[in-house]
């Protein structure tokens, strides 16, 4: 399968020297990153087949959150932790996005807009719902930040999971949104975008927001989602520690130009695009955060310090009376790693025999500054 790391280990070199002064410090980690990702720079392990002998070698991830390889543990461990917060309802999807006169003024303030852009659509959401003409109560918002359109192009947009209801003032009553309703998105869309500039213009103040954008409707879509935890969790595994483009969908690399699959938005439909090589790096590393920017935010009744009363939600849903109650306490998340010795492998070789565990092959070291 072709990769991004082999797009930049033929054409990042040319890359680095015309346009390496314009970069910011995350892609240049993360070009580095994807470069070194599970190769013997790493480090990994040596394993042996019991059956035919054959070694295996087996390198680390470099465990970049812009990496197309990795990640794939990460998400379902991130899932399984979702697991315990989600309540027995049915959810809705939000997504807030900016209108194309904003992105310029975004993308040169990128640290600080990224985070107004969440905490706006968070807020707007908390502040609709909290109507008694919807829920009248407190919902909670999980945010996941994306800045891509399926052909790479910059597009800044927040994708948010809502439950459908809230808790009440009390925090002793669960309030339910009406069927297939949630909020009016006009009206959505109208706070949305009073928050942000409002926000955006405090934290900026010598930045001009341009009119244009401030007087047209900034657009927002609502809709509900399949109904079930395991669902929902399947549903979320498509927008979390996503990247900008995943290596499955590069077709080709030759003659200085990338093939590349992407989905039509309109059409729905599968279609390629062809790019050359260092307008398809330049596309990939512009979907890079910034050192510091959190991807994924919550708010609301899914907030940190609303936990209590999130689990205290949980089991006034709970619809199964065996489930314990220590189930829905919070749990420690760290996570004890196996050994390798303690990992059965099947022999890529034979198809037949264990790998067993030989040898550890140390990264090589970073050199002094």
């Amino acid at each position: 399968m072709l990769e991004v790391a082999d797009i930049l280990r033929l054409y990042g070199g040319e890359y680095l020297q015309k346009f390496g002064d314009n970069m910011l410090p995350s892609q240049r980690r993360t070009f580095a990153d994807i470069l070194k990702c599970r190769t013997q720079v790493m480090g990994g392990h040596v394993f042996q087949c019991d059956k035919c002998g054959h070694r295996h070698y087996s390198y680390h991830s470099c465990c970049n959150r812009s990496c197309p390889k990795c990640h794939g543990d990460d998400t379902a461990e991130w899932l399984e932790q979702r697991r315990k917060e989600l309540l027995d309802v049915e959810y809705y999807h939000v997504v807030f996005t900016l209108p194309q006169e904003m992105k310029r003024i975004v993308r040169f303030h990128q640290k600080k807009l990224y985070a107004i852009l969440m905490k706006s659509a968070a807020q707007s959401l908390i502040k609709l719902a909290d109507d008694p003409h919807y829920i009248g109560g407190l919902v909670g918002v999980m945010c996941v930040l994306h800045t891509w359109s399926n052909a790479l192009i910059y597009h800044p947009h927040v994708h948010c999971l809502v439950p459908a209801g809230g808790i009440s003032s009390d925090k002793e009553q669960w309030l339910s949104a009406r069927n297939n309703y949630l909020v009016p998105v006009k009206a959505l869309s109208k706070i949305f975008r009073g928050i942000f500039t409002y926000m955006a213009r405090k934290e900026l103040p010598d930045a001009e927001l341009p009119s244009s954008a401030l007087h047209k409707d900034w657009v927002v879509y609502c809709k509900p989602t399949i109904q079930g935890i395991d669902k929902v969790l399947n549903y979320l595994g498509r927008y979390v520690h996503r990247v900008a483009i995943t290596n499955s969908r590069i077709l080709s690399i030759d003659n200085g130009k990338v093939t590349f699959r992407y989905k039509d938005r309109k059409s729905h439909k599968w279609k390629t695009m062809r790019l050359q090589a260092h307008e398809f790096i330049r596309r990939f590393l512009q979907h890079v955060l910034p050192k510091g920017v959190h991807k994924i935010r919550y708010y609301g009744l899914w907030s940190p310090k609303n936990q209590k009363y999130l689990y205290k939600m949980q089991l006034l849903l709970k619809k199964d009376n065996n489930t314990q109650q220590s189930e829905l306490q919070p749990q420690d998340t760290n996570v004890i790693s196996k050994t390798p010795s303690s990992t059965e492998l099947k022999c890529p070789h034979c198809k037949i025999g264990i790998l067993i565990w030989l040898a550890r092959i140390p990264g090589q070291r970073r050199a002094p500054p």
